[in-house]
């Protein structure tokens, strides 16, 4: 048996998010999916995720030992997140904090718009294949810059330097289907695109990824996204 640290280097070492799931499968130790993961549901997965929203909002101090140091050695050799959080870079938007979560409870994955490429579906495969994790959350936020970006790309046909037109450019059909409801401008669209942009990622997970479409079949896995309001604070979930 190698130790799980050695598994998970396996698992990098030959590709595992960008062969896909069954391919990998094969490919991996017998016991890189192996070891302690979460008890929790899907279900279970989004109340948590709810209750610690609803903490954050009032302001409840957290009264979880998830972030000392007895936490961290304990997650030290291993780790057990019971969700998935797809979100946007913006600085406004700490997963952690929205969610009262501490140490080892989120697999985060972050990037500007938050868009799935080829190393975020990597991440996010790895965290489903061999964490076990029950739920995906795809967080998008009021007055996201990067869907703003990409509205700007399609309304005024701006072109952005260096690596920033590749990184909105995944957004731009969101802000299309968005404009085509009609009457959208500024504000609206933005938010209509911000919102279209998360509906499209979870349709994506849900139904064109053969390595989430299994485990969500049999239950064991649920996608969902959401809204963060930046002004009061308020996380809205949609497609549950």
């Amino acid at each position: 048996m190698y130790p799980i640290e050695a598994s998970r280097r396996s698992f990098f070492r030959l590709g595992y998010g960008a062969l896909g799931l069954a391919g990998s499968l094969s490919l991996l130790p017998a016991n890189a999916a192996e070891g302690k993961k979460t008890e929790l549901t899907p279900v279970q997965a989004l109340e948590k995720l709810k209750k610690g929203h609803a903490d954050f909002l009032a302001d409840k101090p957290s009264l979880k030992s998830t972030r000392d140091h007895n936490r961290r050695l304990e997650i030290a050799r291993g780790q057990v997140p019971f969700a998935v959080l797809v979100g946007c870079s913006d600085s406004r938007v700490s997963p952690e904090l929205l969610f009262d979560t501490g140490l080892g409870e989120l697999f985060i994955v972050r990037n500007a718009g938050n868009t799935i490429d080829t190393v975020a579906m990597g991440s996010i495969q790895y965290a489903v294949q061999v964490l076990g994790v029950p739920l995906i959350l795809v967080l998008g936020h009021e007055r996201c810059g990067a869907v703003e970006a990409a509205v700007s790309v399609v309304e005024k046909n701006t072109v952005f330097p260096g690596s920033i037109g590749q990184m909105v450019e995944p957004i731009i059909p969101a802000v299309l289907k968005a404009r085509a409801q009609g009457g959208l401008k500024g504000d609206a669209l933005l938010d209509a695109a911000v919102h279209e942009n998360v509906r499209r990622t979870v349709l994506r997970l849900r139904s064109t990824e053969p390595s989430m479409i299994e485990p969500i079949a049999a239950g064991k896995l649920r996608v969902v996204g959401a809204r963060y309001d930046l002004d009061d604070g308020k996380v809205s979930f949609f497609m549950e």
